[in-house]
């Protein structure tokens, strides 16, 4: 898998945000990618160390339609949380 196919795109929201200060991105990822593979992509594409990679999958939201009463669902989503070494950062965020 290529690593643009890995990470799909980052995760704009308040918890993310601040999770900047630590030195931590977060990720949309790849349903099917593992770690390793997260781990590099990030590394190729943004040229920084990756220290630590945590994986979560989140379940998507149950959802009413208004017109006729029925229910629909989100996607499901998966997040990678990247820690990087001390002294490198993204510049995706920082602007």
């Amino acid at each position: 898998m290529d690593a643009r196919d890995v990470i799909l795109q980052p995760v704009v929201s308040e918890k993310s945000y601040s999770l900047l200060d630590e030195g931590a991105y977060t990720f949309r990822i790849h349903p099917a990618a593992n770690k390793i593979q997260v781990r590099k992509a990030v590394e190729e594409l943004f040229g920084v160390t990756v220290e630590k990679v945590t994986t979560l999958n989140r379940k998507g939201k149950r959802k009413r339609n208004r017109r006729n009463g029925t229910y629909g669902r989100r996607p499901d989503t998966k997040r990678a949380v990247v820690t990087l070494a001390a002294g490198d950062s993204i510049d995706l965020f920082e602007s």
